[in-house]
C-alpha cells in the first residue's frame, strides 16, 4: 500500500480494486473492479458495490451503502446525522451510541453529480441521476430570500 494512504486492516477490498494515493479507509467494504479517488475517506460500516466509480475528494460516512455500478463525483460528501454536537449532555466528546446513525442508500446505477451533499436518511433509486447543484431556494429562519 502506499506510504500516502491509510487503508486499516479491517478493510475489505474485492478484486480489482484501484486506490489511489491520498486514501483513508477503515472498517469499510469495497466490491470487486471499483475505484477509488484520490483524498477520498471511507469510515467504518460503509459499503461501496462492484464496479463503482469514487471520484476524488469525497467523504462516504458511516451507515452509507452504495451498490453496483455507481458514479460518485468530485467532492461529494454524504452525512449521516441530522443535529450533529460536539459533546454530549455532560459536556464531554460524543462517543459512539451517543448519537443518532442515519443511514442512505445509493441504489444500483445511480450518478450523483460532484460537488453533491447528500443528507441522511435518504434512498437514492436505481439509474437516477443526481446533478451537483438543484435549483432550490435556500430558506433561513422560515423566511425565503426574493
Amino acid at each position: 500500500m502506499s506510504e500516502y494512504s491509510c487503508i486499516s486492516s479491517d478493510v475489505t477490498l474485492g478484486k480489482n480494486v484501484k486506490l489511489s494515493k491520498f486514501l483513508n479507509l477503515y472498517g469499510c467494504t469495497v466490491g470487486d473492479n471499483s475505484k477509488i479517488g484520490a483524498f477520498v475517506e471511507i469510515q467504518k460500516n460503509a459499503v461501496i458495490g462492484k464496479n463503482c466509480k469514487i471520484s476524488s475528494h469525497t467523504f462516504i460516512c458511516e451507515g452509507v451503502t452504495i451498490e453496483d455500478g455507481v458514479f460518485i463525483g468530485h467532492n461529494v460528501t454524504f452525512i449521516n446525522d441530522k443535529y450533529p454536537h460536539a459533546t454530549n449532555g455532560n459536556g464531554e466528546l460524543q462517543r459512539d451510541g451517543e448519537w443518532r446513525l442515519e443511514s442512505t442508500l445509493v441504489k444500483r446505477g445511480a450518478s450523483i453529480g460532484s460537488g453533491a451533499t447528500i443528507l441522511s436518511n435518504v434512498t437514492i433509486g436505481e439509474n437516477a441521476n443526481t446533478p451537483s447543484s438543484l435549483e432550490i431556494q435556500p430558506v433561513l429562519s422560515g423566511i425565503r430570500p426574493n
